[in-house]
């Protein structure tokens, strides 16, 4: 399969509970717009340093991983991140890698988000129809 990128939004969940209930302003909440590598060998959602600082997300523990080369690294896993594509969110911890150059949007948020990957569109699409989900606030 050939690799792609879907644009997604990451959120920082803790400023979003402040902001939901009036501590700041939405417009407070550290979020950022990304062109993820959709990569359906990676677990989770894998971010680097700067992404981590710029949404204010703590490490919550380390934990070792196996990264693509074979290679075990040691990796941060962070406190809570919401992933938004289109219509869709979930909410995860991401696992932090320094030296990643790309966000990496793995199978547990895609799942997580009932999508699926298009492989002769390189895509994104729902798994039962692309009909929302649900409202999101």
């Amino acid at each position: 399969m050939s690799t792609f990128y879907e644009a997604i939004t990451l959120e920082n969940d803790r400023d979003a509970g402040l902001a939901q209930h009036g501590v700041i302003k939405e417009a407070e909440v550290r979020r950022m717009n990304v062109n993820a590598l959709v990569d359906s060998g990676a677990w989770t959602l894998v971010i680097n340093e700067e992404t981590r600082a710029r949404l204010g997300l703590e490490i919550e523990y380390m934990r070792e991983t196996e990264v693509a080369n074979g290679r075990t690294e040691t990796c941060g896993i962070t406190t809570g991140v919401t992933v938004r594509w289109k219509d869709r969110c979930v909410l995860l911890s991401a696992a932090v890698l320094p030296e990643e150059t790309e966000v990496l949007l793995g199978a547990y948020p895609i799942e997580g988000m009932d999508l699926l990957i298009d492989c002769k569109r390189e895509r994104l699409i729902g798994a039962h129809g692309d009909k929302p989900l649900y409202k999101i606030k």
